[in-house]
């Protein structure tokens, strides 16, 4: 150990006289490991905000959207969609048709977001459809043109008997059993279904906003469907407003005959969305337009980062706090040792080696209160990502739970800011010891 690191850690040990100066150098150190943990606590909550909104955010939908200017859809889709898949960082494409709905079940009633797809498409470039967590979606794969026919046919004459106003009697059992498995399967997310009273069974109204024309003029063309499965994607927007149904079924409901109105991508590197939607474009060629997920959320994570820098300066004052209290210890110190200082220079110790005493001590503090502050911050980020010690509400955050997700590389910048910060306040005080005249000082010993 060499001479300054050894007289500066016996200062730290504060004699029974000396008890005032211990109890600022412990608040001092207090201080630095509240600041530290505090920080990587703050940073660990801001990196899971963003972590889990991304990952949710990619899961529930693709990574880019290919849709026409205008709005009379996409015409030739599965040419287009096999000449897209072939282009550089493509992984998978996927028809859709996304249309505002009413859905409703008795006297309850829902905006929604209806999704028209091809589910093997669908798997390749979201994961929605395995957040399945009651019924299946393995009825939106069935291959049942006739009988989807023959299922609009039989709702339309038999509307009033599928609302299930009463309990069918034993004799009619057999009829109602086979009306609800003509219907087309519809997939609800959990939310919505909770709001609408339904589950695995129940029988909705989806109501298209088009309309048809009559002979009394334009009428809310409706379609019953059956619902197979709910999804639960622990995104609120998602499990409230979202519902998904066959391609097939979302063309006929809105009249458009073998159109869809976007194809999305899943691409190999998620960073490079925005490079590759244009590409996409060229290569659709005139009329088309892509959209990526860094352009749809762009302000949602600007804000995230905005907010770190926030979270970073305010919290980072407790560590600037902390200083001022090592700060005044080490004056307070310097003080007190006057004429031990006096002594050692007298005996040959350099300014520099006195000046270097109190910078080890004041380094000391810092680093002794980093270490703690890091070990309990990333026990405690640990423990709150894997616990969901601290719940929210869905409605408001989206998610359910504070997410946490502690990173090393945050918590060398927090420990190099805080030591940083501790030697900076150490400043003063060593030059002031430095400073002191061996015969002032003893003069009157």
């Amino acid at each position: 150990m060499r001479f300054e690191l050894f007289v500066a850690s016996r200062y730290l040990r504060a004699k029974r006289r000396q008890a005032f100066i211990g109890i600022i150098t412990a608040i001092s150190i207090a201080g630095v490991a509240a600041g530290v943990a505090s920080l990587v606590i703050a940073l660990a909550i801001n990196n899971g905000f963003r972590q889990d909104l991304q990952d949710r955010l990619l899961g529930s939908t693709s990574n880019i959207s290919l849709e026409r200017i205008s709005d009379d859809g996409i015409r030739d889709w599965p040419a287009l969609l096999e000449r897209l898949s072939r282009q550089p960082h493509v992984v998978a494409a996927a028809p859709a048709i996304f249309e505002q709905v009413l859905i409703s079940r008795g006297p309850r009633a829902r905006g929604a977001v209806l999704k028209g797809m091809i589910p093997r498409y669908e798997r390749r470039v979201s994961d929605l459809l395995n957040s399945v967590v009651e019924g299946s979606a393995a009825s939106l794969d069935e291959k049942v043109a006739q009988q989807q026919t023959q299922s609009q046919t039989a709702l339309g004459t038999n509307r009033h008997a599928t609302q299930n106003a009463a309990p069918p009697s034993p004799d009619d059992l057999a009829g109602v059993e086979e009306r609800l498995a003509a219907m087309p399967p519809i997939i609800l997310g959990k939310d919505m279904a909770d709001g609408l009273g339904a589950s695995v069974g129940s029988v909705v109204m989806v109501t298209s906003p088009q309309g048809e024309l009559t002979p009394y003029g334009m009428a809310p063309k409706y379609v019953y469907f059956r619902v197979a499965g709910i999804f639960n994607s622990g995104f609120f927007d998602y499990d409230a407003s979202w519902a998904f149904i066959r391609l097939a079924d979302a063309q006929r409901l809105f009249g458009l005959g073998d159109l869809i109105s976007v194809i999305e991508f899943k691409i190999d590197d998620i960073y490079k969305a925005e490079a590759v939607s244009r590409e996409l474009e060229d290569a659709a060629g005139q009329g088309f337009m892509a959209t990526n997920w860094m352009e749809q959320n762009k302000a949602l994570f600007r804000a995230l980062r905005m907010e770190r820098l926030v979270t970073f300066i305010t919290i980072g004052l407790i560590v600037f706090v902390a200083a001022l209290n090592i700060l005044i210890s080490l004056i307070m110190m310097v003080m007190e040792k006057t004429k031990d200082i006096a002594v050692l220079m007298s005996m040959g110790t350099r300014r520099r080696q006195v000046r270097n005493v109190f910078i080890a001590q004041g380094v000391l503090i810092g680093v002794i209160g980093t270490a703690i502050g890091l070990a309990v911050g990333f026990a405690l980020s640990y423990a709150g990502a894997r616990y969901h010690i601290i719940s929210l509400s869905p409605e408001v955050y989206s998610i359910d739970y504070v997410p946490f997700a502690p990173r090393a590389l945050d918590g060398l910048i927090v420990a190099a800011v805080a030591i940083g910060i501790s030697f900076i306040a150490t400043l003063y005080p060593s030059w002031s010891a430095s400073r002191i005249l061996p015969a002032e000082a003893l003069r009157y010993e």
